[in-house]
């Protein structure tokens, strides 16, 4: 699939889940867990696939070691999710030079489907748009979003929790937009995770 635009996968799952107590990583979702459920979706486009992790490593590491993904350790994860985009596009960069595009995705958004991003994907392959992002309710845009080659570096100095969103606004004119509002919710608390689950199962 997309065999003449080499895209990649970004899955940032670095974080620690303090306010959640428990890793939210391996939160159960389906017959998996909620990053099992991310890295599931990716593995049905067959797009080469890389997981940031950062906190609780090795034991996260190790639910996902059948999955045909290359693990990136992020030492730098307490700086939040924007080193984690740093971090992967500097891998990238520096391993990854044929890659042309980057598909960036979070861990804790089990509602994402891979037709939803496979109409990202080809939103973004009409042409002139360089970027493909998710919009959500309160005009906010983010991830899922899909980056052209030319904006790897600027990912590199994504330093902050609104890098991704502030580098979406402030090439608004190159982003196509897909509309997200039903498939995207925070997941930042037991009660959120519980209610999101209760509510898809």
């Amino acid at each position: 699939m997309f065999i003449d635009l080499n895209i990649a996968i970004l899955i940032l799952a670095a974080g620690e889940s303090k306010r959640m107590g428990t890793p939210k990583q391996l939160l159960k979702w389906n017959n998996t867990t909620l990053l099992g459920h991310t890295i599931q979706t990716s593995e049905e486009l067959n797009l080469k696939t890389f997981v940031v992790l950062g906190a609780n490593f090795e034991t996260i590491k190790a639910s996902f070691r059948h999955h045909d993904i290359q693990i990136i350790k992020n030492k730098n994860w307490k700086n939040g999710l924007g080193s984690s985009i740093a971090f992967g596009a500097k891998h990238i960069i520096n391993f990854e030079p044929d890659i042309d595009a980057l598909l960036i995705m979070l861990a804790d958004q089990p509602l994402i489907s891979s037709e939803y991003l496979s109409s990202m994907i080809s939103e973004f392959k009409k042409g002139k748009n360089k970027i493909a992002a998710s919009s959500y309710k309160d005009g906010k845009k983010g991830v899922p979003a899909l980056f052209d080659k030319i904006y790897f570096k600027e990912l590199t100095q994504v330093s902050n929790d609104k890098g991704a969103k502030l580098l979406i606004e402030k090439n608004i004119k190159n982003v196509v937009l897909l509309n997200a509002e039903s498939v995207v919710s925070d997941i930042d608390t037991l009660e959120d995770y519980q209610q999101l689950y209760m509510n898809n199962h």
